[in-house]
Order: structure tokens, then C-alpha cells, then sequence
């Protein structure tokens, strides 16, 4: 029997983020546009929540992943509440905190047809090796990561990564600070048996007994959110 729900791990380790990244984001409004950012926050969200509900479900269906007894209040589609919560939880956070970190819009960047195909080809680059990877049980986590990752990198590198590329410090920092946060609680949820990984489906290989695929994944789904962020405000920068 877990020690934790999946409602209490949110009421935990993600709402008290939420709500402080909430009451001191305002001290950045000297460099954000806010109905920029929370037109960002919007567009973000839906499509996580869109694109990443049936992978969700099918890596769930599959047993990729499983829950603790009594750990979810429910399912829609074979998903749990909690964690549709999360789809949207998690961008929202991790967008406040890229208002806090990300600056002003950079300004003079020249993104090309030319750079377009090599954006886009980068991002298929790596659905391709998650295809690859999806062959073999071991690596079925991993590959199913890349995989889903590669036509979402591929648009948004292929619509500014020269913008993500000339800004690849802020990027970075409001890339991995949220993603070490979520592995040090999706460790703890792991722990106390909230949800549990596969071994027929993972390498094996962990950091402090956090998989490395639950790595891969927040660093993705963290690169998807705070690159779109980024981009959509220098869009909305140009056009104007």
C-alpha cells in the first residue's frame, strides 16, 4: 500500500511550487508582456495536454508504467485524474518560472528557409532514433520518449532555433532547474510507491534510484514547454 496519493503529491511538491512561482513572478513585468505570456501559458497547455493524453494512455496500457493501489481517485480514457492534472499543472509551472528567468525577447535574430530544414530535420533526427529504439523491450521507454518528442522538436526548431540557440543560457536554466525539481519529487513519488517503472521496459540505468528514462522525460516535456514559450513570444515580437 502507498504512503502517498497522487492527489497528495500535488498538494505536496507541486501546488506550493505553483503558488510561489505565482506570487513573485509579477517582479519580472519590467521585461514580460503579460498577455503575451499568458496567451503562451494557453497555447502550451491545450497542446500538452492534446498531443500528450494518448501517449499517456498507451504507454499506460502497455505497462509502462502502473499505479499503487488506492493511489488515484479515477480514470478517463485508462488515464488518471491526477494526471491529466498534470499535463496542466506542469506547464503552468514551468512557464512562471521561464517569465522569471527568460528576459526580454532577443532582438536581431535572422532565421532563414535553410535554418527551417535543419530545424526541422534535427527534431526527425530524433524521432528516428526513437523509432529505433522502440525494437527492442529494454529501451521501449526510451524510444517511445524520442520518438513522441521528434515532431514537436522538429517544429520548433525548424520555426526559431536560432532565437533558442541565442538564448541558450536563460533557455537552459528555465529548462533544467524545474526538470532537477521534478526528478527529486518524481523520485520521492517513486518511492513511496505513487507509481511504479517497468523493468521490462526501461535500461536499468537510474541516478539515485531515479530511471533515467523519468530523467529524459521532464527534460523533454520541460524543453517542449519553455522553447515554445520563448518562441511564441518572438513571434508575437516580430510581427508587432
Amino acid at each position: 500500500m502507498s504512503s502517498l496519493t497522487y492527489v497528495q503529491f500535488h498538494a505536496l511538491y507541486v501546488l506550493p511550487v505553483l503558488a510561489a512561482l505565482t506570487a513573485t513572478v509579477h517582479h519580472r513585468r519590467d521585461s514580460v508582456d503579460w498577455r503575451v505570456g499568458a496567451a503562451g501559458l494557453a497555447v502550451v497547455t491545450t497542446l500538452a495536454v492534446v498531443y500528450t493524453t494518448p501517449w499517456d494512455r498507451l504507454l499506460i496500457s502497455m505497462g509502462v508504467w502502473s499505479y499503487g493501489a488506492g493511489t488515484v481517485a479515477g480514470r478517463l480514457w485508462g488515464v488518471p485524474y491526477e494526471e491529466i492534472a498534470f499535463f496542466v499543472l506542469q506547464p503552468a509551472l514551468t512557464t512562471l518560472w521561464t517569465l522569471h528567468v527568460t528576459g526580454p525577447v532577443l532582438e536581431g535574430v535572422s532565421h532563414t528557409w535553410r535554418d527551417r530544414l535543419l530545424g526541422a530535420a534535427a527534431g526527425l533526427a530524433v524521432g528516428v532514433v526513437g523509432l529505433l529504439a522502440l525494437t527492442a523491450p529494454a529501451t521501449t521507454y526510451l524510444g517511445a520518449i524520442l520518438a513522441w518528442a521528434g515532431p514537436v522538436l522538429a517544429l520548433q526548431w525548424a520555426v526559431g532555433w536560432r532565437c533558442l540557440w541565442g538564448a541558450r543560457a536563460r533557455v537552459a536554466a528555465a529548462v533544467m532547474v524545474p526538470s532537477a525539481y521534478l526528478w527529486a519529487v518524481d523520485r520521492l513519488a517513486i518511492q513511496a510507491g505513487v507509481w511504479t517503472i517497468s523493468d521490462t521496459y526501461t535500461t536499468g540505468l537510474a541516478v539515485a534510484g531515479l530511471p533515467v528514462e523519468e530523467m529524459l522525460f521532464f527534460v523533454v516535456t520541460n524543453c517542449f514547454v519553455v522553447q515554445g514559450v520563448v518562441l511564441f513570444r518572438w513571434v508575437i515580437h516580430r510581427w508587432r
